[in-house]
């Protein structure tokens, strides 16, 4: 005797609900450590301030032991400012990218 195969209801298997997403950031968060990597590498780019450059340097090595950003806070809004008037001089020389992350960090710190 052969078994009575089961009918399938010609309904689809529920479908599991949707795990709600997290809203992804606009922008991811600035750390002040990235931008300020960023911007001894433009102002090298650019041979301008060399000594702003070394400060801004061993402020971040100072900042990567102890996480205490006063002394890179100060020196990255130094350099900001001699970004903006490279800028102003030279529009195609410092991206706007680079001084509008700048901000933003200086701002979060």
């Amino acid at each position: 005797m052969a078994k009575a195969t089961e009918k399938k209801s010609p309904q689809a298997p529920a479908k599991k609900a949707a795990a709600p997403r997290s809203k992804a950031k606009a922008t991811p968060s600035l750390s002040i450590d990235k931008v300020s990597e960023q911007v001894i590498e433009k102002l090298q780019a650019l041979n301008a301030e060399p000594q702003l450059q070394a400060d801004i340097a061993w402020c971040l090595g100072s900042y990567r032991y102890d996480k205490n950003p006063v002394g890179l806070i100060q020196n990255c809004t130094i350099a900001l400012s001699v970004l903006k008037t490279v800028k102003a001089k030279n529009a195609k020389a410092v991206p706007a990218k680079l001084i509008t992350d700048l901000e933003k960090a200086l701002k979060q710190a």
